[in-house]
């Protein structure tokens, strides 16, 4: 959800050339599956553009020389990333709530069922981010 969030704000500003956006797993789990459901239903009711097409990829070490910013949801991608990622030394790697000032978890919703809470948690992160 956070990648399509933040491509629509990127979009509304007219910043598309600016960012690449793209969103990977830290676990193998999901891998080549589609967006979540209840989660392609949350950004619809939000009228927010998705990729139908989009499949779960989990992300690479060379993912940190690709990338200006690496984000995490919560805590726990954050341990699991730094299996795959161990050193941070351009400081590229964050947690989504950070950009917020807030310093906790985005809302999970695999454990919640509330897509809307997190979908919530991004708007919020993803606006801080953008500016």
């Amino acid at each position: 959800m956070a990648e399509f969030i933040f491509k629509a704000m990127v979009k509304a500003k007219g910043l598309e050339d600016s960012y690449y956006i793209e969103s990977a797993a830290v676990s193998t789990e999901e891998t080549g599956n589609p967006i979540y459901p209840p989660a392609r239903r949350c950004l619809s009711q939000h009228g927010i553009w998705f990729n139908p097409e989009k499949r779960a990829r989990q992300v690479s070490r060379a993912d940190y020389g690709r990338f200006d910013r690496i984000i995490c949801m919560d805590s726990s991608n954050l341990r699991l990333l730094k299996r795959i990622i161990p050193d941070d030394p351009q400081g590229k790697i964050h947690l989504m709530m950070s950009y917020t000032g807030i310093g906790r978890d985005v809302a999970d919703p695999w454990y919640t069922g509330d897509f809307e809470e997190t979908f919530q948690d991004l708007l919020e992160a993803c606006e801080a981010m953008v500016g």
